[in-house]
């Protein structure tokens, strides 16, 4: 089973800021985020934790599972937003705007990380990690963790857009024998569904 996990609040998220490779630690929301996480996933044995090299994402991945070390991999880092990194939400340029609104259609504005090389290493990462077996954590972004649902269930053609995910979100899915994935669960979701 893999659980993917979107680092908790850092001060440039409460702020509406594009952040990307910034690597701007949890604030206080962010760390109480993290707990709260921690305690969805009481009871569950990792057998390895993955994270981005982003403080964030280390941050969060210590908070989750405190008794292991996470194991950096590149491939889980934050989109590079080049220019756009350090702008508010609100004051993206039109182009920008456009990009990320259909980005399976349009390319990315110059000096942009494209979408379909997020995808690509996403997709590498799940296929190289979760063969093996066992429960994973992986602590990542919202972007990487939209390319890795993508990856899962490839029938979608670039159409599972959760929405927004939101910090501590936690999806599940499980490998299974015949090399597809399970259709992935956010966990809260799910505890809200069997209410």
């Amino acid at each position: 089973m893999i659980f993917l996990i979107r680092h908790g609040q850092t001060e440039l998220n409460h702020r509406r800021v594009v952040q990307g490779r910034s690597d701007y630690p949890l604030n206080e929301s962010g760390i109480a985020q993290a707990q709260e996480a921690a305690a969805k996933l009481r009871g569950v044995f990792f057998d390895a934790v993955y994270t981005s090299p982003l403080i964030r994402a280390v941050q969060t991945a210590r908070i989750l599972a405190p008794a292991l070390e996470p194991v950096v991999d590149e491939r889980l880092i934050d989109m590079d937003y080049g220019p756009l990194e350090g702008t508010r939400i609100d004051a993206m340029s039109s182009e920008a705007v456009a990009y990320f609104r259909d980005f399976l259609h349009k390319s990315a504005p110059e000096g942009m990380e494209q979408i379909s090389a997020v995808a690509r290493r996403a997709g590498a990462f799940l296929e190289d990690r979760c063969k093996a077996g066992g429960n994973l954590l992986v602590v990542t972004h919202a972007i990487v963790i939209k390319r890795m649902l993508e990856h899962m269930a490839p029938e979608a053609a670039g159409g599972i857009r959760p929405g927004r995910i939101a910090n501590c979100a936690i999806y599940t899915a499980e490998y299974l024998p015949d090399g597809a994935w399970s259709v992935p669960a956010e966990i809260s979701q799910t505890a809200r569904d069997q209410q």
